[in-house]
């Protein structure tokens, strides 16, 4: 179990059910990792066999699926019979291309109309269970890379999406938050951390002087999912170490 996971009751989400979209690496295995920890019984998703295949996690089931397709969707949807908490982690940036037109409606495609989709198909079992929904967004929710258009627009429309799902389901019994990542360490973001002038820059601005990890989101998830959130529904928690209000200019 990790540090963070520890910090919380083992047994705190025992009984639940949760369903992390994007969990085989990075910031959704991270996540799927911690539910589990605290007593969730957690299904996975990914798009990559091989992926699937190397992986072997307790508490956690994987099933191979391209959030893209709409009938593979709504059949995994439609099979769940208990859904106390959906986390919508799938994500993907493809730097220097999405001015392409194709590239820049896939990615919306996979980082916004996904969450949409699943959020959707799996209202009435989140309803049943007073569940809770937590959508991944980013710190570029906010601010703005000229290099990932789709990767941007699509960020900032998840905060939308949260906060009109949140007041039309609030009555349901429903919670609908986010988080906002900002620079960790994953293999979305090895390009600039490898490079010793980039791991700088961006250390140099966050407030905590480091690079977050995708561990450092898994808190915020399982709070944002815990009965300590049971008020909290619209929101969006910067997770970024302070990236966002940094001077641009150091």
């Amino acid at each position: 179990m990790s540090e963070t996971a520890q910090t919380f009751r083992p047994d705190l989400l025992a009984g639940k059910h949760a369903i992390v979209v994007g969990a085989t690496s990075g910031i959704g295995l991270a996540i799927a990792r911690g539910l589990a920890a605290t007593g969730a019984k957690v299904t996975g998703t990914g798009s990559s066999a091989e992926k699937i295949a190397a992986l072997d996690e307790p508490g956690i089931d994987f099933v191979q699926l391209d959030v893209r397709d709409r009938p593979e969707v709504a059949a995994f949807c439609a099979g769940q019979e208990q859904v106390d908490i959906l986390v919508n982690a799938a994500g993907v940036a493809r730097g220097g291309e999405e001015w392409q037109e194709d590239i820049f409606l896939d990615t919306i495609e996979v980082n916004l109309n996904a969450q949409m989709r699943f959020a959707f198909a799996l209202r009435d079992r989140l309803a049943a269970s007073g569940g809770s929904v937590v959508n991944i967004a980013s710190m570029l929710s906010f601010l703005a890379d000229p290099g990932v258009p789709a990767y941007c627009a699509s960020k900032t429309g998840i905060l939308g999406l949260t906060r009109s799902c949140a007041h039309a389901w609030g009555r349901d019994g429903i919670r609908v938050n986010a988080i906002a990542p900002g620079y960790h360490r994953t293999d979305m973001t090895k390009p600039i951390w490898s490079r010793p002038e980039g791991e700088a820059a961006i250390s140099r601005r966050t407030a905590l002087g480091r690079w977050g990890t995708a561990q450092d989101l898994v808190g915020a998830v399982i709070f944002l999912c815990s009965p300590a959130a049971a008020y909290v529904t619209g929101i969006c928690m910067e997770v970024d170490g302070g990236f966002a209000t940094g001077n641009p200019l150091e």
